[in-house]
């Protein structure tokens, strides 16, 4: 069978680029199509006109697909219930026929490793990875289970999906929380203890708190250098095979993911490739900036790593903790994107973080805060983790259901949660931190 044999149409984007508003219905472009799922955070959004509009060929309806034809080509995410959207550009949409077909179970079939195997056949050799409305038809499909069986194995791979997105949405909110607890005490100045502290004006007068330009008393505003050390990276000879493909992950800018964490990487180096590279293994914890190409994105790692010379490691001096470092980083990222320069892309380099000001607080409260995030960081990692095992165990659960290899008559329809999500801390405790 083909791909069009079991789909009621396969509709093309318009091929040119929607009006956009702050508000309205979410326009889905390649970087919202994920793996199963839409990715939502910044998304643009359009009129209910340009929504009319775009949407005459077929609208979205839940179930439907959309598949990204270009980077990152061969993604498919599914339209969940209750949410509007339309096609942005190099999308297109698939409705599949449910009278032969499961939604669920079509969009894990082509993320599995035949369909994606042929999509890159498809597209390898092009300048830029495009797939064909025509490729896109003619995708071959083996002959499909009964319904019931379809059902079952997208019920059984929807179950880790859907604890993988719970778990992005505690991700989410514990960020957030942290974050907000940093602008409330750095950037608010509404710290613990600010109503009796004097604020300072730039002219050296007392004044009240919230005036423009005001500091407490004692803090400062001081180059970035001054309260963190900045390291580097390098790469081990890569004509050296001995220096390669060992244990020590080897993170690069295109390691980052876009999750505070990092915990794997591309690339792994020997022990001999360490040292002999301008590179330190950095302990976890440690605060890395990319600075050459893709430019000021921020990651704590998540493990012991090296890194190389288009990274920076970032320690915090004296009562500097890192926690509070991130967050100060974190805070001025746009800043150190904005100032990124260089010939043949953009780079920030050492002079960049000395010429970047930022102000300094004194006495306990850099640590402060810190010790009121720790259990928050704690609980990041920790879900992280569980997302990494949960992915890994789906991963390989895709193509052997997928093929039959694995029977589905052995297993439950739907899968018990507990052993999945490995639950270890106690709700409670994390509807406390919630509030």
């Amino acid at each position: 069978m083909i791909l069009s044999e079991v789909t009621e149409f396969i509709i093309d984007c318009e091929h040119k680029t929607a009006p956009i508003q702050a508000e309205g219905i979410p326009s889905i472009r390649t970087p919202n199509i994920g793996k199963g799922n839409l990715i939502l955070d910044g998304v643009n959004r359009v009129s209910e006109s340009t929504y009319k509009e775009w949407t005459k060929r077929g609208e979205p309806k839940e179930g439907d697909l959309i598949i990204a034809r270009e980077a990152p080509v061969g993604n498919v995410a599914i339209v969940p219930k209750n949410l509007r959207v339309c096609l942005g550009q190099r999308t297109v949409l698939v409705r599949p026929n449910r009278e032969i077909v499961d939604s669920r179970y079509l969009c894990y079939l082509l993320l599995g490793d035949e369909l994606q195997g042929q999509i890159t056949t498809k597209t390898s050799g092009a300048t830029v990875a495009h797939l064909n409305m025509k490729d896109i038809r003619e995708l071959r499909i083996k002959k499909l289970p009964p319904l019931p069986t379809q059902q079952k194995i997208a019920s059984i791979l929807s179950a880790y999906d859907d604890l993988i997105e719970n778990n992005n949405q505690r991700i989410k909110l514990l960020e957030e929380m942290a974050e907000e607890i940093y602008k409330e005490w750095f950037v608010r100045l509404r710290f613990p203890g600010y109503k009796e502290t004097r604020f300072i004006d730039p002219q050296g007068k007392e004044v009240p708190h919230g005036t423009p330009g005001a500091l407490p008393e004692g803090w400062e505003t001081v180059p970035l250098t001054k309260m963190v050390r900045v390291l580097s990276g390098g790469t081990p000879k890569t004509s050296k095979p001995e220096y390669w493909n060992g244990q020590i992950p080897f993170f690069t800018p295109k390691d980052y993911t876009g999750e505070r964490y990092c915990y794997s990487t591309e690339g792994n180096i020997t022990e001999l490739g360490l040292r002999n590279c301008n590179s330190r293994l950095y302990g976890e914890d440690t605060i890395v900036v990319t600075a050459r190409g893709t430019v000021g994105n921020i990651a704590l790692l998540g493990r012991p790593m090296a890194m190389n010379q288009s990274c920076f490691a970032i320690e915090g001096k004296d009562d500097m903790p890192n926690y509070f470092v991130y967050g100060l980083l974190a805070d001025t990222a746009g800043h150190l994107k904005t100032v990124a320069n260089g010939a043949t892309f953009n780079a920030i380099n050492i002079k960049t973080f000395e010429q970047t000001k930022v102000v300094m607080p004194i006495g306990t409260l850099a640590m402060g805060y810190h010790l009121q995030v720790a259990p928050l960081f704690k609980m990041l990692k920790m879900l992280l983790q569980k997302n990494q095992l949960l992915q890994q165990t789906r991963d390989l659960l895709l193509p052997r259901l997928m093929s039959g290899k694995l029977d589905v008559g052995t297993l439950p329809y739907q899968m018990n949660e507990e052993p999945l999500s490995m639950v270890a801390e106690d709700e409670t405790i994390y509807q406390a931190k919630r509030k």
